[in-house]
């Protein structure tokens, strides 16, 4: 599994064509306590760049953007009862949503941990 991120603070972990996508640690922190957030329906198509995810939290309400184009196949329901959970473990159980990658050629514009690292520690 390759882990990737945007410069919107995504991450994205890819195993063969399926992927799972999440905020950053370093998002959530930015974004404060996390009181709701919203996930595609299974089915859903996402294109990259493009709105897929909502999250608000006691500062604001931002959307959470698509890193690459695909189908949606799980949205994580648990995130609807406790949205806290992005806070909590925002790059393992506070994941926001599963989808088969219908274009693998975009993920080459996204960076690896070192890159994502160093872009953070120069904002």
């Amino acid at each position: 599994m390759t882990r990737y991120f945007t410069d919107e603070h995504e991450w994205i972990d890819v195993d063969g064509t399926s992927a799972t996508v999440g905020i950053t640690d370093y998002a959530q922190g930015q974004l404060g306590d996390i009181v709701f957030v919203e996930v595609p329906d299974a089915g859903t198509q996402v294109k990259k760049g493009g709105d897929a995810a909502v999250v608000e939290s006691v500062k604001a309400a931002s959307d959470v953007y698509a890193p690459v184009s695909g189908t949606v196949i799980e949205g994580n329901g648990a995130l609807e009862g406790d949205p806290a959970l992005v806070n909590s473990d925002p790059e393992g159980d506070g994941w926001f949503f599963k989808l088969t990658l219908s274009d693998p050629s975009e993920l080459d514009g996204l960076m690896d941990e070192a890159a994502y690292k160093a872009y953070v520690n120069g904002l």
